[in-house]
């Protein structure tokens, strides 16, 4: 069985004749196995002790209800959603354990774990594709490959980005009324 979101992809190198060879059979890039999977947390600020440990068993749930080894597991506390994937070692990580372990799965609780912001959203699921893996939410929402879970994860995306903007616009003002009273931010 393939989780949800996995463009159909084997689970096995995929064999090609190459025309440069006259007939010789050589190995395209393997794919990632669907039935093996990397999971991502992600919290804002360090100060989101519970975030880490209901996202794992939100993983942990899914990965149960799916058939899926979760065999590697990397969180970025206290990093924002809309940095790049250089500024998000546990990310950068979890690409390296999608490669080494040829997992096929990069698993997050929810799609706004993987980014606040859409563009790198985008870049993340590309950068996992070129890995022969594909990115899935535990709670199912944008997961598949048809055109109406494509347009899901745009829009989730989007919301999460927009999601992003009122946060920082509430802090901004809770922190401008802090400053005109005269109290230390």
């Amino acid at each position: 069985r393939r989780p949800r979101g996995c463009r159909g992809r084997g689970v096995h190198a995929r064999l090609a004749r190459s025309p440069r060879t006259a007939g010789s059979v050589t190995r395209r890039k393997p794919k990632g196995s669907a039935q093996l999977a990397v999971a991502y947390l992600r919290v804002s600020t360090e100060d989101q002790r519970l975030g880490p440990e209901a996202q794992r068993a939100a993983i942990v749930a899914w990965a149960e209800r799916a058939g899926v080894t979760v065999a590697a597991w990397h969180t970025d506390q206290g990093v924002s959603g809309s940095a790049d994937v250089e500024a998000r070692p546990g990310l950068v990580a979890a690409l390296g354990e999608l490669r080494a372990l040829g997992a096929g799965v990069l698993v997050v609780a929810k799609r706004d774990r993987v980014a606040r912001d859409v563009g790198i959203a985008c870049a993340i699921e590309r950068a996992v594709a070129k890995l022969g893996a594909c990115v899935v939410a535990a709670d199912g929402n944008g997961n598949g490959d048809d055109p109406a879970s494509v347009f899901m994860r745009r829009i989730l995306d989007g919301a999460a980005e927009h999601e992003r903007g009122i946060i920082r616009a509430r802090t901004k003002a809770a922190l401008a009324v802090k400053a005109a009273r005269g109290e230390r931010i």
